[in-house]
């Protein structure tokens, strides 16, 4: 494992070689692709976009790391699920770099729903209290009997896992004594029959306790998962195999116990043990090995040479300048939305300056005072002619009071010659004159007939 770890830094040649960053960034994702070509990676979505070009791009995190996540459109098609911030995922991708920023990313070619999210988390709380407590420790474990002549199998009576154990004792070893202590492995009452079964077995003085379930969901094997199941388990006396599920299914069970199986099967081979068979399968194995280190090796000399000859795919650069081109424009629409929200804003000031000087507000001022002065101004006529008619009239009466007309009224008369002139002395007047007496009514005409008198 050391070796596949330093070889690719030592076949750079960083020694003697100085490289420019696009050459390092180049070389860092060739590495990271061949080390890592498919892999499987569980987390929550966060920070989902999806630009015009059709391409996902998103941030793959759990509770102490993240990983940038990039899903091109024709792999984006075949994804069912609605994808959103927040869902729990399963992806499965290559490891790379997107060299112009010298990014680490996985290009992903599938997502699938990660789901039981409550129940694995109740499950890795109780997993690390069991191990803080030490329930875990290989030292607490203990080895299988070489020859057991008595088994115990806390199974349920039904279904195909107590048929298979059967039959694989009765091919390999036919002779060791079999005994079923039913228990149910699913649903409301299976945690506490399970814990009643494992005590009453390990007082029965058999060599091993096989404890089996066949496959299911998480919830269908939580009975397993329990904090009372796993402690019983950890205080039997008699060694125990969990063979809970499949090869891909770990529970609790299977940290406690003395050995895990994958299968139900697999734990009645481990305590019925076929030398035969053993020796097949470990030249089966060591073929195998043999054959993988040359294939590793083979491949690794194909890389070796492709890597000294081969030149970039123009596909590569398509997708690198396709992943540009989305986070630039990706870019561009925030940076028109900030900009239409500040004009926008500024906007929202303008129209308030404005309809503070608007004229409507003055012109309705203005209107308010028109039509106060209209009301008043025929108020302030009527006053004002109240007030010259009562002048005219205090006139009037003090013209009447010193008026000759006056003088005329008790008697009197005015004589007047023929210019007008009110003849005031006799002396002015001479015989044969006309002259026009004014009287209060009416006015006489009038000659003189002799000279005036002195």
């Amino acid at each position: 494992m050391a070796a596949m770890h330093t070889d690719p830094f030592q076949r750079l040649g960083l020694d003697r070689e100085v490289l420019t960053v696009s050459q390092l960034n180049q070389r860092a994702r060739h590495l990271l692709e061949d080390v890592f070509p498919g892999v499987w990676v569980e987390g929550e979505i966060s920070n989902l976009a999806r630009p015009t070009s059709g391409h996902v791009y998103f941030t793959l995190k759990d509770a102490g790391a993240q990983v940038r996540c990039a899903l091109f459109r024709s792999s984006a098609a075949r994804v069912r699920q609605a994808l959103r911030d927040g869902l729990a995922v399963k992806v499965r991708g290559k490891v790379s770099l997107f060299e112009g920023r010298g990014d680490y990313q996985m290009i992903l070619d599938a997502v699938e729903p990660a789901g039981d999210g409550a129940l694995r988390l109740a499950f890795e709380a109780l997993k690390d209290k069991l191990a803080a407590e030490g329930l875990f420790a290989t030292g607490r474990k203990r080895a299988l009997p070489a020859h057991p002549r008595r088994i115990g199998i806390v199974s349920s009576p039904s279904g195909a896992v107590i048929r298979d154990i059967v039959s694989v004792f009765r091919r390999r070893a036919p002779h060791v004594e079999l005994t079923l202590v039913p228990s149910a492995v699913q649903g409301s009452d299976a945690t506490a029959q399970l814990v009643r079964a494992l005590a009453l077995a390990d007082v029965q003085g058999f060599d091993a306790l096989i404890l089996a379930r066949g496959g299911g969901s998480l919830e269908d094997l939580w009975c397993f998962n329990e904090e009372a199941v796993a402690r019983a388990i950890a205080a039997c006396a008699t060694p125990v195999v969990s063979a809970v599920g499949h090869e891909t299914d770990v529970t609790i069970a299977d940290f406690v116990a003395d050995v895990r199986a994958p299968t139900p099967s697999a734990a009645a081979e481990l305590l019925a043990p076929d030398s035969a068979e053993l020796q097949r399968r470990l030249d089966a194995l060591q073929r195998r090995l043999t054959l993988r280190m040359q294939h590793l090796l083979s491949n690794r000399r194909l890389q070796l040479d492709g890597l000294r000859r081969r030149l970039r795919h123009p596909g590569e650069r398509l997708r690198q300048q396709a992943q540009r081109l989305d986070e630039l424009e990706l870019r561009l629409q925030r940076a028109v939305a900030l900009r239409l929200q500040r004009a926008g804003e500024h906007l929202t000031r303008l129209d308030t300056r404005l309809a503070a000087q608007h004229p409507e507000r003055l012109l309705g001022l203005l209107r308010q005072r028109l039509d106060h002065l209209a009301e008043r101004l025929p108020r302030a006529m009527h006053a004002g002619l109240r007030e010259r008619r009562q002048r005219f009239e205090a006139t009037l009466q003090t013209l009447q009071a010193v008026s000759p007309l006056a003088t005329l009224g008790r008697g009197y008369s005015i004589l007047l010659d023929e210019c007008g002139q009110a003849v005031r002395r006799a002396a002015d007047a001479r015989p044969g004159q006309r002259l026009r007496a004014r009287l209060h009514e009416g006015c006489l005409d009038l000659r003189v007939e002799s000279p005036p008198t002195p």
